[in-house]
């Protein structure tokens, strides 16, 4: 598994991943800062990126309409980049390793506690 990372969320997520044995892109260091979601879905589709964003209005319309997708990971607050850390942490942990075709990761607070809700998308 591969990610990408969108330029709503903080480039020391990429640390992270790598630390954790995977392979990760930040939009901003590939030149698609500013680009049309749409447009960044199509990157994630051609090179079977899953991709971590803060933009889960957007992304979720988008993914509906794709019928096979490699995954999606929404990070549900706005937080500061070192709760972004944090969720991106818990997120890798939940991962483990599994496979994210078509699904949804949404990683969440609940006052201190880190919440990791995996669900199929789209639904059908």
């Amino acid at each position: 598994m591969k990610f990408l990372i969108d330029e709503c969320l903080h480039t020391s997520l990429l640390k992270i991943a790598r630390d954790a044995g995977y392979s990760c892109e930040h939009v901003n260091f590939l030149g698609l800062s500013g680009r049309k979601d749409r447009d960044l879905v199509r990157r994630v589709q051609a090179e079977e990126y899953t991709f971590v964003t803060n933009n889960r209005t957007d992304f979720e319309k988008l993914y509906a309409r794709e019928r096979l997708h490699p995954g999606l990971v929404i990070f549900v607050p706005s937080v500061a980049p070192a709760q972004q850390r944090a969720l991106f942490r818990a997120a890798l942990s939940h991962i483990a390793g599994q496979d994210l075709t078509n699904a949804v990761l949404e990683v969440d607070l609940d006052g201190t506690t880190i919440i990791c809700t995996q669900y199929r998308w789209p639904l059908s």
